[in-house]
C-alpha cells in the first residue's frame, strides 16, 4: 500500500476509495466486494488450497493457537462466511470435552460475513459435519457489526479486513464489541520481508493467481482484484499502528511464511 490509508478521497464528492487499483465511489465498493466473494464462494476453499500450496490451513491453525480458545469463549469470527476459523476453533473445544452449544461451557461462535453466497457455503459445510449447535450465521458489515457493545471475548478476523472500506472503522468496530479483556486476532496478507522473495511473490500473484482463477473458478478479474488488494493493505507496523490508534492494547504481530501473512494480536483493556 501507499503511503495513504484503506480510505482515499479523490475529490470534494463524491469520496472515493480503492478497488484493488481501480478507484471507486466509497458507497460502491461494499456491493463490488459482495460481488466479487458471490462469484467465488463456491470454490473458495479449493482456490485457496490451490493459490497457496494448502499453507493457508498452517496459518489458520496458528491463529487459533494463538487464541487458545478456553471454555465460556464468546467468538465472533468476521468476513468467516465458509467456516475454516469458526470450524477449527469448535473442534479446539470439543478436543477440551466441551461441544460448544451455547447453554453448555463450551462457547459460542458467531460467523459474520458481508456475502450471503458465503454464509450459504459456510453453512451448508457445518451441516455436513453435524455443527448444528454452538455456532450461529449472520450477514453483516465489519463496519457496521449487528452485535451489541461488549458481547464477544475474542474478535478474529482472516483474510478480510483488507476488503473493508475503513479499516479504522472496522477496527473500531471490533473493540466495541469486544468485552474488557477480549481479545482481537487478524489474519491477513502482508509486507514480504525477504527482498529475494518479493519479486517473485509479485510475479506469482499478478501472472498467476489471475490465470488460476480463469481455469480453476472461471473467474480471473476476481483473483485480480485479490492480488491487488493485498498490495494497498497496510504493511505490518501501519497496521499494528492503526489498532492502536483505535483504542487495542499491547498490540503485537508475527509474521507467517516471511511476511506473506501475519498475525496481529491486541486487546481491550
Amino acid at each position: 500500500m501507499n503511503s495513504r490509508q484503506a480510505s482515499d478521497t479523490g475529490g470534494e464528492d463524491p469520496s472515493t476509495t480503492h478497488f484493488g487499483y481501480r478507484e471507486v465511489d466509497e458507497a460502491e465498493k461494499p456491493s463490488l466486494v459482495q460481488g466479487v466473494f458471490q462469484s467465488v464462494a463456491s470454490r473458495y476453499d479449493l482456490m485457496n488450497d490451490l493459490m497457496s500450496g494448502g499453507v493457508h490451513r498452517l496459518w489458520k491453525s496458528a491463529m487459533v493457537d494463538w487464541l487458545n480458545p478456553r471454555p465460556g469463549l464468546r467468538l465472533l469470527d468476521t468476513a468467516g462466511g465458509t467456516g475454516d476459523i469458526a470450524f477449527r476453533v469448535l473442534d479446539r473445544l470439543e478436543g477440551q470435552g466441551h461441544g460448544g452449544a451455547p447453554s453448555d461451557p463450551g462457547g459460542q461462535v458467531i460467523v459474520c460475513d458481508l456475502t450471503p453466497d458465503m454464509l450459504s457455503v459456510g453453512r451448508d459445510r457445518a451441516i455436513d459435519r453435524g455443527l448444528l449447535k454452538g455456532i450461529s450465521w449472520v450477514c453483516g458489515d465489519a463496519e457496521r457489526l449487528p452485535l451489541p457493545d461488549r458481547s464477544v471475548t475474542a474478535y478474529t478476523i482472516a483474510f478480510g479486513l483488507r476488503n473493508v472500506t475503513h479499516i479504522d472503522r472496522a477496527l473500531a468496530e471490533a473493540r466495541r464489541v469486544l468485552k474488557p479483556g477480549g481479545r482481537f486476532l487478524c489474519l491477513e496478507f502482508s509486507r514480504v520481508v525477504m527482498p529475494v522473495f518479493a519479486d517473485l511473490y509479485d510475479r506469482y500473484s499478478f501472472n498467476v493467481l489471475p490465470a488460476m482463477g480463469a481455469a480453476v473458478a472461471g473467474d480471473r478479474e476476481s483473483y485480480l482484484y485479490l492480488a491487488e488488494s493485498i498490495r494497498r493493505f497496510p504493511p505490518q507496523e501501519q497496521l499494528a499502528a492503526m489498532m492502536s490508534a483505535a483504542g487495542l492494547s499491547q498490540v503485537r504481530y508475527r509474521n507467517l511464511s516471511g511476511g506473506i501473512a501475519a498475525l496481529h494480536s491486541g486487546w481491550r483493556i
